[in-house]
């Protein structure tokens, strides 16, 4: 297993959890350094809202994880949501 393959696969449950449309989430694992990992998530575009969630929240939500899931794993761990 390479740095972050556990938050890749908490942020990927999660959001697949959230949309309507599961098999268009893509998923890329950067390593910015050897303690930071960033997962970036894109979606569909009319899923984007949910994951996103009202002022942030669900968004806010799933960051927090990653950062559990990166504390478990040793690293750094960012979510980044593009469209």
């Amino acid at each position: 297993m390479s740095r972050g393959d556990i938050v890749e696969r908490v942020v990927r449950y999660v959001v697949s959890q959230i949309v309507d449309h599961p098999d268009e989430v893509q998923m890329t694992l950067v390593e910015e350094g050897p303690e930071d990992v960033v997962v970036e998530v894109r979606t569909v575009k009319s899923d984007m809202g949910r994951v996103i969630g009202r002022r942030g929240r669900v968004a806010r939500a799933i960051r927090t994880l990653a950062k559990a899931a990166g504390d478990e794993e040793g690293v750094h761990a960012g979510v980044e949501f593009l469209d």
